[in-house]
């Protein structure tokens, strides 16, 4: 099989981006070192240079005395140390007066080019020794130290020293010349490591990668094993798990819906096909027909209810269905809707009531606001048993108003509460009849369109309370709480 990577090519992939990645910034790591390097031996050669200057300085200085006919070189000939030490200073040295006439130079200072008078002044004046660099012409570099010389009776000359530098120099260029070979060296085995490395990096990637290209329906259960090295690696392992965990309860959700929708639309189809039966083969009269014709009417007005609220939810939540915001009391509404909620509880022998306040005014779309109330009053009857009570109630506060429907039923348990706004989700222990599942989630998906939030509290067997806050609308805004007036209450 042809994986994605191998079908852009190699050089695209991840892996070689981060191994060029690594090479590129480790090539550019090593060249820096290397200047760094030789920056630093070059500075320690010229501070040591200059240490040696400076030695021979006082050295020259010691061994120049001012006679009858100037200053001439006094030592012991017959000494070997007096003796280097002085023919190695008169190598590169130039004796002047302060004018700037030459009174004695070496032949290599006579290469290197006498100082002119300008110059020799200049320094005489700063009062500094001076430190320069100069090349003979056989592109030999020498540090040359010069300044102001005084003798014992007070005699003041210009004197200059120096040393060649063309060790310095080769050392220098054998270190850059050998460092920089060896680099493209470092960078290929850099190269080497660096694939190597993300390879091993990208395991866990490819591993993922490798799982998803073979998941299908049938199981999407798999699970990849973590690393334990709590890395970045392990996070992307376990949201990919958790991913498929949540892909896996998806996909339970649907099958559980297309079984439950199968059943729901069969039921209908069922009466809605016999009673056909009954008016095409046994049916004799007017009324018989009539009474098949009916019976098949509902069956289809059932099948209409079911694929009304399939349609309406998918429209939902693709944002399809725009609200309809005006101002309306929300007290009034929840008042009516308890009113018309009276008769199927008083079937169920279920006391419903409410405590409400005279008014409570928010920006809302009326059709979806009586949806979600009468979603919550049918549902907590449903669930009640004879001789149970529901009741609704709102308070409302400076920006929001808090409506809670609540019942003494059958509750429901914790590992369920999670789960009770999935679309499609139904508590399996439910004792009442059961429905397709989408009720509260029309409920949750109202309250988030009006921007408002719906929890729900629950205890076993002991009732549960739903709890919608909404957005205060602007006729409210600053006005204080208002506590809940009860209405009139009928007990069945």
């Amino acid at each position: 099989m042809i994986t994605p990577g191998k079908a852009l090519g190699w050089t695209r992939g991840l892996r070689f981006r981060l191994a060029l990645s690594y090479v590129i910034f480790f090539s550019i790591l090593l060249v820096l070192l290397g200047m760094l390097f030789r920056q630093i031996l070059s500075g320690t050669f010229q501070s040591q240079m200059e240490n040696v200057l400076g030695e021979e300085w006082g050295a020259a200085k010691g061994y120049l005395r001012t006679g009858p006919e100037g200053p001439d070189w006094v030592f012991d000939e017959k000494d070997p140390d007096e003796s280097f030490t002085v023919r190695r200073v008169q190598r590169v040295y130039m004796l002047a007066d302060t004018q700037g006439h030459p009174l004695q130079h070496s032949e290599i200072y006579d290469s290197l080019g006498i100082d002119p008078p300008s110059e020799i002044r200049a320094i005489l004046q700063s009062g500094k020794p001076a430190i320069r660099v100069r090349t003979d012409p056989s592109h030999v570099p020498y540090m040359i130290r010069s300044g102001l010389w005084v003798d014992h009776d007070g005699h003041k000359y210009y004197l200059a020293i120096g040393r060649a530098l063309d060790y310095n120099d080769k050392v220098l260029g054998d270190f850059t010349t050998d460092y920089f070979a060896w680099v493209p060296l470092v960078i290929v085995l850099s190269g080497v490591l660096g694939w190597f490395l993300a390879g091993r990096a990208l395991g866990p990637v490819n591993s993922v990668a490798d799982a998803a290209q073979h998941i299908t329906h049938s199981n999407l259960d798999v699970q990849i094993p973590l690393r334990q090295a709590h890395d970045e690696l392990d996070r992307l392992i376990e949201a990919f798990n958790h991913m498929m965990t949540r892909l896996n309860h998806s996909f339970e959700q649907i099958r559980q819906f297309s079984t439950d929708v199968s059943h729901e639309l069969r039921t209908p189809l069922t009466v809605v096909r016999g009673q056909l039966e009954v008016a095409l083969f046994t049916a004799q009269t007017v009324d018989q027909y009539r009474d098949a014709m009916a019976d098949a009417l509902e069956g289809v007005e059932r099948l209409s209810n079911i694929v009304r609220a399939l349609l309406m939810l998918s429209q939902a939540e693709s944002g399809q269905l725009a609200l309809q915001k005006t101002e309306i009391d929300l007290a009034e509404l929840v008042r009516d809707l308890v009113d018309q909620h009276q008769i199927p509880a008083e079937a169920e022998g279920v006391r419903l009531a409410a405590e409400l306040p005279d008014s409570c005014p928010i920006s809302a779309d009326r059709i979806q606001i009586e949806r979600l109330v009468s979603n919550l009053l049918g549902n907590a009857i449903k669930y009640t048993p004879a001789g149970g009570m529901v009741k609704a109630s709102l308070v409302q506060s400076f920006d929001q108003v808090t409506l809670m429907v609540e019942d003494n039923g059958v509750g429901i348990s914790v590992e369920h509460l999670p789960h009770i706004f999935d679309r499609f989700y139904r508590v399996p222990s439910a004792d009442a009849e059961k429905g397709l599942g989408l009720g509260l989630s029309f409920v949750a998906w109202i309250a988030k369109a009006h921007g408002g939030t719906v929890t729900v509290e629950s205890t076993l067997k002991e009732g549960t309370r739903f709890i919608v806050q909404l957005p205060a609308g602007r006729w409210s805004l600053g006005a204080p709480e208002v506590p809940a007036v009860p209405v009139a209450e009928r007990v069945h």
